[in-house]
């Protein structure tokens, strides 16, 4: 039986609850440095996360909910800008301390390292955000705790595709049956699923009532009530 040697995490919604007070409202500061009166709501941010991919969620929102509207210098370069400001703003939520860890995660992570377990990052978000989120929550050197940082920008197909943690799996150098990721989403379970790993799911208020099939476990946190250690998960890995 293989043993367990790794985990993958996936960080928006999994390693922070940062999607409803950080993300969307980067996006928000963002819209309103552009002059536009977009806002978008917390209900209609949690619909929006149907799309992966910041970019992408962008631009399905234009289409669909602002079909009229004509983008200075184009629909490549509008939703270029609109990112470029958003990831400046969350970056500076992130550097106030304002967007923190979900419970259980740091505790899991150290553990995991004392254990001698192998740590990786596939995600969706820009390797910047992950970065700066691991040094402000974990300390300047956790980044060099992670071998593997996939990132959606480093992969042709964002998530439920399978690219991202494939390409974690790569440069971690380890088979799929060795390793074990920690999402949050539907989306993010078929992901790490077609690329041939187990998955825990923690769920968040936006993901609680999402189709989690096929995953070793769900729980509501990492680190509330009866917290998720690695003994616990190395448990589930054999029985899966």
């Amino acid at each position: 039986m293989p043993q367990l040697k790794a985990l993958i995490f996936d960080v928006d919604g999994t390693l922070a609850d940062n999607e409803r007070d950080g993300h969307r409202v980067a996006y928000n500061a963002a819209f309103a440095e552009l002059g536009l009166d977009w806002h978008w709501s917390v209900a209609e941010y949690g619909r929006l996360l149907d799309v992966m991919g910041g970019k992408e969620r962008v631009r399905h929102y234009m289409e669909s909910e602002q079909p009229g509207f004509s983008p200075p210098g184009g629909v490549e370069a509008f939703i270029g800008n609109v990112y470029v400001r958003k990831t400046r703003v969350y970056l500076e939520l992130l550097e106030s301390g304002r967007i923190a860890l979900r419970p259980g995660v740091a505790r899991l992570i150290k553990e995991a390292r004392a254990q001698g377990l192998r740590l990786g990052i596939a995600t969706t978000s820009g390797p910047q955000n992950v970065e700066k989120l691991l040094r402000v929550s974990l300390g300047e050197e956790s980044v060099g705790w992670f071998d593997a940082i996939a990132a959606g920008d480093m992969v042709p197909r964002k998530k439920p595709a399978p690219d991202v943690f494939e390409l974690a799996l790569e440069q971690l150098g380890l088979p799929a049956d060795e390793c074990l990721a920690l999402e949050d989403t539907e989306h993010g379970l078929r992901s790490a699923l077609d690329a041939g790993l187990k998955t825990v799911v923690t769920t968040n208020d936006y993901t609680v009532g999402q189709d989690f099939s096929g995953a070793l476990a769900v729980v509501e946190s990492l680190g509330t009530s009866g917290p998720v250690t690695v003994e616990w998960l190395e448990r589930r890995f054999r029985a899966g």
